[in-house]
């Protein structure tokens, strides 16, 4: 995935992004959030500015008026502080999860239109964690970004105009180490960024590794490889332990030398104030005013530099979650997309001189045959052969490096993607069934069918046969991919769903490859009842299953060796030929 270049150079591009995108579709709470902040800010400038009067009017002059006045006064102080502190942290907390949420849709919106072969490149586990992991981590901040910039600013500006009405002279003595920090914390800074984003990096491969034990779990228990895996699992948990503590100590060292240059600070105001006190140059009462600004004046600072660290963790979550909104797809429809000549029901499928290569390895090399409209035509081969990239290349989830591929005449990269994956409905031996019901799996979010058509489809399909032995009938859940249901009714399933979609071409890739004889026979039915008066174009491995095809084309090694019908080729005593008697061999 790819990432901003430079990115040390980049939280100004980040910033602007999320802003433009994000944040300012919610600026009335921030603004609101922001007038809350100030107040709270203000609150602490005020309350040190009471700590005069208290210790001077009531404990050392002992003005009893006063006691009512100033104890008031840091009541209504502290009130406010609450009130205020408690609702900007509230609507704070609303924007972060919003902003994470909005993020979080249209960065799987936008990974959906991807190509096939990015996500063959980036495991499930690094893109959840992308989704889940990198986006809260991004957007949580900001509540404590915004905070500081409101609260905790305005907070240091009042505490500082209290401890510069006080004595200039002493707040200058209090904040003179500052300016010593600057280079250590940029130096932290980065270290902290580096770190958390080998903190990310480890938690896409725990999510990986996590999400292959659990898709894998039978895999896993059948060859002993439990201590493996969670020994694979632990080493991955140990090292983002590691990365996570260099993290949080990076973060932890900015507030640390704060401390000390404020504790320097007050070494140096309390050496040279307190011989002004007793010379009688200062009052209590100022000293303890200008202490307690000084003294809170460090806390906002303190907060400001873990925002520091904590903006550097989020910039690099936002850096991965960016680089993938820079990543674009590819396969795209054309700007002004044609329409098919003929119906697609009535127009051959034609591939001509087509060549396709995965980087370096060629899969496809000249590859040309006609599959005629309503007819069935098989393609066989050795694996490896490049049929399931012929399927690929007719829906456009791959495209070709040259050659053309057409229906009825028509360039299907002419086409619009909707209009062209129209024109498929497709059944493959791993039936990919979501962890819904059976009936969404079959309607997949339809909702303009009738329940009469639904139960023609469900008895074509053969599902009705094995409906009444589920406890919930078409309500059961089928469980991650369809695990709680057999390989046969979940093959049942994908041909009710395809049925339903009544597309005018049938891909089906090994539909009933890995299924036992009674259950090939049933699945068997249903997709003659789906092949009916549609262009089909069936890969096989079993050779019995296509004898009856139209036209059977051979491929071996990215090529079109053979074509015929099944008797045809077995007369001609090639490639075909020595398939299937090497099957029906091995068979008997």
């Amino acid at each position: 995935m790819k990432e901003p270049q430079n990115p040390h150079e980049n939280s100004a591009l980040l910033t602007r992004w999320i802003w433009r995108g994000y944040l300012r579709h919610y600026w009335p709470m921030l603004l609101v959030a922001f007038l809350l902040m100030t107040i709270e800010g203000g609150m602490l400038g005020l309350m040190s500015y009471m700590i005069e009067p208290m210790f001077d009017r009531i404990f050392l002059a002992g003005e009893r008026s006063s006691i009512p006045l100033v104890a008031g006064g840091i009541f209504l102080i502290f009130t406010a502080r609450a009130l205020s502190g408690f609702c900007q942290r509230v609507l704070m907390s609303r924007v972060g999860q919003k902003v994470s949420a909005h993020i979080q849709r249209d960065l799987v919106a936008h990974m959906l239109t991807l190509d096939n072969r990015w996500f063959q490149q980036n495991p499930p586990g690094v893109l959840i964690e992308r989704v889940r992991g990198d986006t809260n981590a991004a957007s949580n901040i900001w509540s404590t970004v915004l905070a500081a910039a409101g609260r905790d600013v305005i907070a240091m500006v009042s505490l500082f105009a209290v401890a510069l009405s006080i004595d200039w002279l002493w707040t200058l003595i209090a904040v003179a180490g500052v300016p010593l920090l600057v280079l250590p914390i940029i130096l932290l800074q980065r270290f902290v960024r580096r770190t958390a984003r080998r903190v990310r990096d480890i938690a896409a491969e725990l999510a990986t590794r996590l999400d292959e034990i659990f898709h894998g779990v039978p895999t896993i228990k059948l060859n002993r490889m439990e201590d493996r895996e969670s020994g694979r699992f632990a080493n991955a948990s140990h090292a983002l332990v590691r990365a996570r503590t260099f993290s949080v100590a990076g973060q932890a060292g900015i507030p640390a030398m704060m401390d000390i240059m404020a504790g320097v600070g007050f070494l140096g105001v309390l050496s040279y104030g307190g011989l002004q006190i007793i010379d009688g140059q200062k009052t209590v009462g100022e000293f303890m005013s200008f202490f307690t600004a000084m003294a809170l004046v460090f806390e906002p600072l303190r907060r400001l530099g873990n925002v520091t660290g904590a903006w550097q963790v989020a910039l690099a979550s936002l850096e991965r979650v960016y680089g993938v909104f820079l990543e674009q797809p590819t396969i795209l429809s054309p700007a002004q997309p044609a329409k098919l000549s003929v119906p697609a029901a009535q127009a051959d499928i034609v591939l001509d001189d087509v060549r396709m290569a995965y980087d370096e390895t060629p899969v496809l090399n000249g590859v040309s045959f006609t599959a005629k409209a309503g007819k069935v035509t098989a393609l066989v081969g050795a694996s490896g052969a490049g049929k399931s990239t012929v399927f690929n290349l007719l829906t456009r989830l791959v495209d070709p490096q040259s050659g053309q591929i057409s229906i009825g005449g028509t360039p299907i990269d002419t086409l619009a993607l909707t209009d062209l994956r129209d024109q498929f409905s497709v059944v493959t031996q791993d039936a990919q069934l979501f962890d819904e019901t059976l009936r969404d799996n079959i309607l997949l979010g339809r909702e303009d069918i009738a329940e009469d058509r639904l139960a023609t489809v469900l008895d074509a399909a053969h599902v009705a046969d094995f409906l009444p032995r589920l406890a919930d009938g078409l309500n059961s859940p089928a469980g991650p991919r369809g695990s709680n249901l057999s390989g046969g009714q979940r093959q049942r399933v994908a041909i009710a769903r395809a049925l339903l979609r009544n597309a005018p071409i049938l891909l089906l890739d090994e539909a009933t490859s890995a299924l036992d004889t009674k259950s090939e026979r049933i699945v068997q039915e249903a997709l003659d009842q789906l092949s009916r008066n549609r262009t089909t174009l069936v890969i096989a491995h079993r050779l019995a299953t296509v004898r009856d095809a139209d036209k059977i084309v051979v491929m071996d090694k990215g090529r079109v060796v053979e074509e015929g019908t099944h008797d045809s080729l077995l007369a001609r005593d090639g490639v075909y030929s020595g398939l299937y008697k090497l099957q029906f061999s091995t068979q008997n």
